[in-house]
């Protein structure tokens, strides 16, 4: 999710400084690239010189934006959670969230969204079998699901840490992350969209446990 000063995560509504939207791209730049190198030579035989030289930016810039080379890649996973989160924020009490979820992000072309979900599934894939990659990607939902548990508690009227937000975003949490997995394990789905299978899992999940 997204990150204050101290790294911590937090939830930020509305549109950031443009100071902060270049430092996003930057970390975005850098993560499709790290995922690209890693995807093509695996995380062992790549160096973070070659994920900053792809990035077009030198090593020292690097390290400012990333403590590992594994880490490089958090931007491509965070950015949709946020994305998420915001919209869940501010949506329509009478409108289901299950629907804020599973439905595109406006302001994309269909390209953009195309090469970047290419990429996260370039990255999940990777994920399966490095272990560096597999951390981080549980770190992120990690990280998630206090926001997560903040937009159920403002629907509701109950504390963020109150038992029942807590349980709804980890569960919610869990779905977005099967669901993923879902989508970039399984190359039979052919085109199927991430939200698409998001849809199919949460549906699954609103079904609740079998008796």
């Amino acid at each position: 999710m997204a990150a204050g000063k101290d790294g911590a995560p937090g939830a930020r509504i509305g549109r950031p400084p443009l100071t902060e939207r270049r430092r996003a791209a930057t970390r975005l730049e850098i993560a499709r690239e790290a995922v690209r190198l890693f995807a093509a030579r695996g995380v062992a035989a790549t160096t973070a010189d070659e994920i900053a030289a792809a990035a077009g930016i030198s090593p020292r810039t690097l390290w400012r934006y990333c403590s590992s080379k594994e880490e490089c890649v958090s931007p491509l996973l965070t950015t949709a959670l946020d994305t998420a989160a915001e919209r869940l924020t501010s949506w329509p009490r009478e409108r289901a969230l299950t629907d804020g979820i599973s439905e595109h992000p406006p302001g994309r072309s269909a390209a953009a969204l195309a090469d970047d979900e290419q990429a996260l599934r370039d990255l999940v894939r990777l994920v399966r079998t490095e272990p560096g990659l597999r951390a981080v990607w549980l770190q992120v939902h990690h990280a998630a699901e206090p926001v997560l548990a903040r937009v159920f508690a403002s629907r509701t009227g109950l504390p963020p840490d109150a038992l029942a937000p807590r349980v709804q975003a980890a569960l919610l949490n869990s779905a977005l992350r099967v669901a993923v997995e879902e989508w970039a394990w399984n190359e039979e789905r052919g085109t199927t969209t991430p939200g698409q299978v998001i849809s199919e899992v949460l549906a699954i999940a609103a079904a609740g446990l079998p008796r």
